[in-house]
């Protein structure tokens, strides 16, 4: 495929994250751009806003007669999670395109360029978005692809005037076998998508064919204690080849001392909150260190660093009030998160809603959830977010809610989380999960903020 003769791109399935972020790169060239998702969001509304054409219904009379014929300037691409009885990406089938998964694109887009590739069950997304900050706030630059919605930028895709490309590599469909780093980093390999990979054998079999792509005279930075070997290990609370020491909360907010083999970088304040994202910011470093980035430029970005939408982001923050929202949706996520909040407020009682996401994911580790959803206080329990799945049977937030050991539980629906609000006024609340749970942030945030 040569991109440069693409003039239109359709997307089916335009709203998922990785998604949007090719629609936003395409229309960035000037191509015309169009595309299906089943549910309007936010972030279609703001697609639409910059120019993009969005339908919602899944039918073969919505796609503009533009896209109906194969052309050298028309490329189809579409998301793995598209149910295949999708009456679009039959027609595009039946008309003779040949469709591309957002993965194979990125990895067009990334083959002639000095791409550094962030992977990991969790952690990727902050990880990869502070990669870009620090390349981008020091002046070094690059382009990037990322999981989640900068707070810096707002967005998730970025534009830069050099060779470098930051990628979020996605493990799940093994997408990220499509790409062939320079730099790459692994910040986990948890259990997890076990509805794709069957066991936790092949998963990490994917993660080290991942890492088998690195170019030659590439660099692997690998989260030390994983299984995989690389040149760089790193780590947020033990010696490694890069780790992180001196880690202290002063003021509520995060600092800690860089250590490699090239020296000490003191004092490091990092611009968010947790215990994990100072171990995200250690593989962060890192990086920047291997492109030459100086000890100053990366104190200066990492202050300035402010997240991912829906990772550790602070929605209200008073003196009476304090509520965060978080896209934590596997047990070890959650692990993070729900300790570091304990580090941050060790007075206050803490008050989770959690809405669990896929009945298999539930399912497969669902002891592990349970221990570590009873750290809560009070846990509002949601009902399981099914999103591409069927329900399990005996599969359900029931089913969860009696493993788990906090004093106060309750299932709840997401009328009875803002009764709850309302009525009891928490001065610590967070809202955790992957599915529409972000729905209930701004409903939140108004209550909060006119109480």
């Amino acid at each position: 495929m040569n991109l440069d003769a693409i003039k239109q791109v359709y997307l089916i399935g335009i709203g998922g994250i990785g998604m949007s972020g090719l629609a936003r790169y395409f229309k960035h060239l000037g191509c015309e751009v169009n595309g299906y998702d089943r549910t309007e969001t936010e972030l279609t509304k703001t697609l639409a806003k910059e120019g993009i054409s969005i339908t919602y219904q899944d039918e073969v009379g919505s796609i503009d007669p533009i896209f109906h014929q194969p052309a050298a300037a028309t490329l189809v691409i579409f998301t793995p999670a598209i149910p295949k009885d999708s009456k679009i990406k039959a027609f595009f089938e039946s008309q003779g395109h040949v469709l591309y998964k957002r993965s194979q694109v990125l990895g067009i887009i990334s083959e002639s360029r000095f791409t550094i590739a962030v992977a990991g069950t969790h952690g990727k997304t902050t990880t990869s978005t502070m990669v870009a900050h620090l390349l981008k706030d020091s002046g070094y630059d690059c382009s990037a692809f990322l999981g989640g919605i900068s707070s810096n930028y707002d967005t998730n895709v970025l534009y830069g005037n050099n060779n470098t490309v930051v990628v979020e590599a996605d493990e799940f469909d093994r997408s990220f076998l499509t790409l062939h780093p320079n730099i790459a980093i692994v910040t986990s390999s948890d259990a997890d998508h076990l509805d794709i990979y069957g066991d936790r054998s092949h998963l990490l079999e994917s993660f080290q064919l991942f890492l088998d792509k690195v170019v030659e005279d590439g660099k692997r930075i690998i989260k030390k204690g994983l299984e995989f070997k690389g040149q760089i290990s790193y780590s947020g609370h033990e010696v490694a080849d890069a780790y992180a020491s001196n880690v202290h909360v002063r003021e509520g907010e995060f600092y800690f001392d860089y250590q490699d083999v090239h020296g000490k970088i003191e004092d490091i304040h990092l611009g968010i909150p947790g215990i994990h994202n100072v171990e995200n910011a250690v593989a962060a470093i890192t990086v920047a260190r291997l492109v030459g980035i100086s000890a100053e430029a990366i104190k200066k970005a990492l202050t300035t660093f402010k997240g991912v939408k829906r990772r550790f982001e602070y929605i209200v923050r008073t003196p009476e009030v304090v509520y965060i929202d978080d896209y934590a949706h596997h047990p070890e996520e959650l692990r993070a998160f729900l300790t570091s909040m304990r580090k941050l407020y060790p007075t206050k009682k803490l008050n989770v809603v959690f809405q669990p996401h896929l009945f298999t994911r539930t399912r497969d580790f669902v002891d592990g959830f349970a221990e570590v959803l009873s750290m809560a206080d009070n846990l509002l329990l949601m009902e399981i977010y099914p999103a591409r799945e069927l329900p399990i049977e005996g599969v359900n937030s029931s089913w969860l809610l009696d493993k788990i050991t906090a004093q106060h539980k309750q299932i709840v629906t997401a009328e009875e989380v803002l009764d709850f609000a309302r009525n009891e006024m928490p001065d610590l609340i967070v809202t955790v999960g992957a599915g529409d749970i972000d729905k209930l942030v701004k409903p939140l945030k108004t209550i909060f903020e006119h109480a």
